[in-house]
């Protein structure tokens, strides 16, 4: 599987940006995906998760409910609707897959084989 992002920039606090990640590859309508990011001189961290179907998502806590995951198997298509951003938000974005689905481990990085390049959202306060 190979991930593309695109979507990231500028954006005031408040605002909304949408991520897209393009996915090439077999396995990608069986594969979870997920949205991790990664601001200066910090871990990289989980953000938001969704299982094949599309009908299950996971959130990390600070996200829930500005936050949508949402993919199209058709398209190879997986999306992040950011709302309500906050200066905290900034940071690069990755999308990422999985061979398998980890319960109880969804949000770690090392479960993840396949990595886009990244893209960066800066909200300014």
């Amino acid at each position: 599987v190979q991930l593309v992002e695109s979507g990231g920039g500028l954006v005031q606090a408040g605002g909304s940006l949408r991520l897209s990640c393009a996915a090439s590859g077999p396995s990608f309508s069986s594969s979870p995906l997920a949205w991790f990011r990664q601001a200066p001189g910090k871990e990289r961290e989980f953000v938001a998760a969704v299982r094949w179907s599309g009908v299950n998502t996971y959130y990390e806590d600070s996200v829930k409910g500005r936050f949508t995951i949402s993919r199209d198997n058709a398209e190879q298509m997986v999306y992040l609707q950011m709302n309500r951003l906050k200066s905290e938000d900034t940071a690069v974005y990755y999308c990422a897959a999985s061979e398998y689905w980890y319960p109880g481990n969804y949000f770690s990085p090392r479960r993840y084989n396949y990595w886009g390049q990244g893209t960066q959202v800066t909200v300014s306060s």
